[in-house]
């Protein structure tokens, strides 16, 4: 199945979805009636390895619900599960996938709030990339406002990272200056948005001029072309420092985002594609009063993630729900052809998110 469908944002808030078409049988005109599908990974390797399914159902459990997933999103995490170097954490489920929306279709016992028909967005361990999941009830949102259930698949993973990290931890205050590393992926258009809506200034990084531009549409003060220009030397040039740096590189950036902070910074480092081992020179944070946390998501225990999400559910869902923060979508390829979704991530170029959409 090659089929893509490319999704047009004319302001980035808000995208249009509905271009989108699910392939069709050509006998029938109608969409294949089927068992519960799921993409498996046959192997650690390139996305070929990437294989629809049939599988078992899965069954709510006590405190979990049913979703019928209508959407998933792509992740870096899933790239590296398939590639054998980030494994689900021990119960979740195997299939890839850290977030969907959808609809619940079951309830399991000891959940209150939520009932069949309900339409949701969820944060997962694991298991988006199918036609079901079960998912502890804590890690639930309603879908927000206008948003369609489609494009709602692009939020909980994005929110609960971005939320946690950036004002959960870091603090980001009105007035202060956020560097996001990444700026133009799903990670770095939602934390433009976030830190906009909070009254923040943000800087970004990105490696080319058209995505730079539709970071500065979304709201960045500050474009840096990391192919061109020496952010460090930017950032000291336009601001003095930045007071809070969210960084997906790791190691190869360490010892210049150090150098980047403002008096009192922190930065917090949530990705390790520039590698995992570095030098910190600890007289550097000293003569700054700085701090650097690193911190994951998925691994967290299940009252954590729900504690993230009751945090983003009463304070940034009001910011998505009045079109402050959006979800914004590049693509959206249908989920039986995840492998192309994944050439299309690592190729690079991508602006927002590229969504697996399950149904028509």
């Amino acid at each position: 199945m090659n089929a893509h469908f490319r999704v047009i944002t004319v302001n980035f808030k808000g995208p249009s979805v509905g271009n989108f078409r699910w392939p069709r049988s050509p006998a029938t005109g109608r969409l294949p009636l089927s068992a519960m599908h799921a993409i498996t990974i046959s192997e650690p390797g390139g996305p070929e390895v990437l294989t629809w399914a049939e599988v078992p159902d899965p069954e709510p459990g006590h405190g979990e619900v049913l979703i019928d997933i209508a959407a998933s999103a792509v992740n870096r995490a899933d790239l590296l599960q398939r590639q054998g170097h980030y494994p689900p954490p021990p119960g979740a489920s195997e299939y890839p996938g850290l977030e969907c929306s959808g609809t619940v279709i079951g309830v399991g016992d000891g959940v209150d709030g939520w009932q069949e028909g309900d339409e949701v967005c969820a944060l997962l361990a694991g298991g988006g990339y199918a036609e079901k999941v079960a998912v502890s009830a804590g890690q639930l949102l309603p879908v927000p406002g206008e948003v369609e259930l489609v494009a709602a698949a692009g939020l909980p993973e994005v929110a609960c990272t971005v939320w946690s990290n950036v004002v959960m931890h870091a603090r980001l205050a009105e007035d202060e200056l956020l560097l996001i590393h990444g700026g133009a992926g799903g990670i770095g258009t939602h934390a433009i948005q976030v830190a906009k809506a909070l009254g923040a200034r943000v800087a970004v990084t990105a490696g080319d001029d058209e995505r730079l531009e539709r970071c500065v549409q979304l709201g960045a003060d500050i474009a840096i072309n990391y192919r061109e220009q020496d952010f460090v030397e930017v950032i000291r040039a336009e601001a003095g420092g930045a007071d809070v740096i969210l960084d997906v590189m790791g190691a190869s950036y360490l010892d210049r985002n150090v150098d980047a902070l403002a008096t009192g910074g922190r930065l917090v480092i949530i990705g390790l594609q520039g590698g995992r081992k570095a030098e910190l020179n600890l007289a550097k944070l000293l003569g700054k009063r700085a701090s650097v946390a690193a911190t994951t998501l998925r691994a967290r225990p299940i009252e954590e993630k729900a504690a993230i999400v009751a945090d983003v559910r009463e304070r940034l869902w009001p910011l998505v729900e009045q079109g402050s923060v959006m979800p914004i979508v590049d693509e959206v390829i249908p989920l039986p052809d995840a492998a192309a979704a994944h050439r299309a991530l690592e190729a690079g170029g991508i602006f927002g998110k590229i969504l697996l959409a399950a149904h028509s």
